[in-house]
């Protein structure tokens, strides 16, 4: 069989979970800013190519799993239209980090500075943290809601979400799932409630 066969074979979760892990050794190793797609590349074994067929770009090495979620979240959102509550949006938010297991973002959030992703993870986790917000916000108005009482009450339920995600990973997969923190952190804003 020739080396291309072998390659046309391979699962691509096996690939994108081998160039994600080639990124976080090399962002440990080197630093987020002196580790290149080529290094990451170079580090898995395959090629350019190969990369940008999961990711886009560097940083989405980190991102994918919880951009994937997002949008799934943010159509789930948009389709409740006229019937969305609290219970409603809530629950679709507990579905964003139901089972989510500790992958390249949380060993990014525990280890950011080692990594040296303090700034690109603020940055990123704040074009997401907005992406989510407008979402809910988008659906809380859908449901009737004045619009800056939309926007606050889509600010904060993003950001508990965030917030949640950021302490669990932090303290380390062992110390509770995520769905508890994020309860938690929604009983912190229930005095934002949903009319």
């Amino acid at each position: 069989m020739s080396s291309s066969g072998s390659r046309a074979g391979r699962p691509k979760a096996s690939s994108r979970e081998t160039l994600a892990e080639a990124a976080c050794e090399l962002f440990l190793e080197r630093g987020y800013d002196a580790t290149s797609v080529a290094d990451i590349t170079q580090r898995a074994g395959v090629s350019r190519s190969s990369f940008f067929n999961y990711f886009a770009s560097k940083s989405d090495v980190l991102w994918s799993g919880l951009d994937a979620r997002i949008a799934q979240a943010s159509d789930a959102l948009a389709a409740l239209d006229r019937d969305g509550d609290a219970d409603r949006v809530r629950g679709i938010l507990r579905e964003i980090v139901r089972d989510f297991a500790p992958d390249p973002l949380a060993l990014a959030l525990r280890n950011r500075s080692a990594m040296g992703l303090d700034d690109e993870l603020v940055r990123d986790t704040g074009v997401r943290q907005i992406r989510l917000a407008s979402a809910i916000s988008d659906a809380a108005r859908a449901a009737g809601m004045s619009t800056i009482h939309a926007d606050i009450v889509g600010a904060a339920h993003a950001a508990a979400l965030f917030s949640s995600l950021r302490v669990w990973a932090e303290q380390g997969a062992g110390f509770g799932a995520p769905e508890t923190m994020l309860d938690g952190a929604l009983r912190g804003i229930d005095d934002l409630r949903w009319k």
